[in-house]
């Protein structure tokens, strides 16, 4: 089974729904803007910390990133209220 970690192109839709530049995201998570930058672009995977910051950032603003069933990203959806 594949972890449910999230990717580069779920951070990039995330971001656009909620109309974040990157520079938001970083401070949101408390990452630094290269590690957000280096990891849409496909560059460099974050550590494990780092994803877990990015995606509960995310989570915080009122998104989910979705998985299949075998932890494959899928894409993002609004919460629930």
């Amino acid at each position: 089974m594949t972890a449910m970690v999230i990717n580069p192109e779920q951070c990039r839709a995330a971001r656009a729904w909620l109309d974040w530049k990157q520079e938001d995201l970083s401070r949101e998570a408390g990452i630094s803007m290269s590690t957000v930058r280096e990891f849409e672009k496909g560059r460099r995977k974050p550590m494990a910390n780092n994803a877990k910051a990015m995606t509960a950032a995310i989570e915080r603003a009122g998104l989910r990133l979705t998985f299949s069933s075998t932890g494959v990203p899928k894409g993002v959806e609004k919460k629930d209220p």
